[in-house]
């Protein structure tokens, strides 16, 4: 069902039936550690390349989500994943492993909140059952891409964020046991007129905003009905801009309950991380891993989980664009 000018509310509810979080060696080292499934000891995973070992992450999460729902790879309808890599050969790649029908996305760091929501639309409106939703990063990978090989040793301002090493996967299905989509709120591109790649967080800010305000204006809700609001990957810097913006339109939560997956999944002790983590996989570990699990647990019964994704790409950059950016917000509750 349709709410106002960007959001689905979700009348089945599609249910959360199990979800997967891998990690690399920085996030091992971080305190949400015990929210992973499978941590590695190194960036290579035992492969040639770091391409490579970030393809083999998300088939790892896929692999753990099927067999924590009990389920087996002749189950699964459909495969809704995307990543930062050119033309996301990661998600394409692990499509293959899989072998089910598969819709590859693009939303940048939002792409876990996108798959989840268009998983969810599909199981809400009876086109599919049994979808993995998932997503990830790969921080040598995506450092080669995106700025310069870590080789080069190149300093970075206090701007700048860690891309998170991780893979995170959700399963989604029209019944079973476990948290619920409610509700989604589609983002809109947003381009503030920044240029600089080391300030991923001021660029992606105002689009959650954007996104958070669509969220509870079409739904008519207060943001005091969520137990906890996290933005994808703003890091520290973004998440201050984020705060103050939301201020601007009379929001404002207290910080037990307005946070940044970015901020979450590093300690302060981790100073090479500067403003905090980002990529695909620093939502997607820390919401279907930490969250969900604490949603579990029962000390979280509603949360809205904001990805946010910088649109840009070497390319872009090159030609002197300055970065659109996105967010996506879902709204995922604990059944009574």
């Amino acid at each position: 069902m349709m709410r106002g000018h960007q959001t689905w509310l979700f009348q089945n509810k599609p249910v959360i039936i199990a979800t997967a979080a891998v990690g690399g060696p920085y996030e091992a080292a971080g305190p949400l550690a015990g929210d992973f499934d499978l941590l590695h000891g190194d960036l290579w995973l035992d492969q040639d390349s770091f391409e490579k070992a970030e393809r083999k992450m998300l088939e790892e999460a896929c692999e753990v989500v099927i067999r924590k729902a009990g389920l087996q790879k002749q189950d699964i309808q459909f495969f809704l994943s995307g990543d930062l890599l050119n033309q996301i050969i990661s998600s394409t790649f692990a499509a293959r492993t899989l072998a089910v029908p598969f819709l590859g996305l693009y939303g940048a760091c939002s792409s876990s909140m996108e798959s989840l929501a268009l998983g969810s639309l599909m199981v809400d409106g009876r086109f599919g059952n049994n979808i993995i939703c998932g997503t990830v990063s790969h921080y040598a990978a995506e450092e080669k891409q995106y700025r310069y090989p870590t080789e080069y040793g190149a300093q970075k301002p206090p701007t700048a964020q860690w891309t998170v090493t991780g893979a995170g996967a959700a399963l989604l299905a029209a019944a079973g046991e476990g948290p619920r989509v409610t509700a989604a709120t589609i983002g809109r591109v947003l381009d503030m007129g920044i240029t600089d790649p080391f300030n991923m967080g001021s660029a992606m800010a105002p689009a959650a905003v954007d996104t958070i305000t669509a969220h509870i204006r079409d739904l008519g809700i207060s943001l005091n009905e969520y137990d906890l609001v996290a933005t994808g990957d703003l890091g520290r810097v973004g998440h201050r801009i984020a705060a103050d913006l939301l201020k601007k339109h009379d929001i404002e939560l207290p910080q037990n309950r307005f946070t940044d997956c970015g901020i979450l999944i590093y300690s302060e002790d981790q100073t090479s991380v500067l403003a905090g983590g980002s990529g695909c996989g620093c939502s997607a570990t820390v919401t279907f891993g930490h969250i969900i699990n604490r949603m579990k647990k029962g000390e979280l019964e509603k949360v809205l989980i904001v990805a946010t994704g910088a649109l840009l790409s070497p390319l872009s950059y090159q030609q002197k664009e300055s970065i659109p950016s996105i967010a996506h917000a879902v709204s995922i509750e604990r059944p009574h």
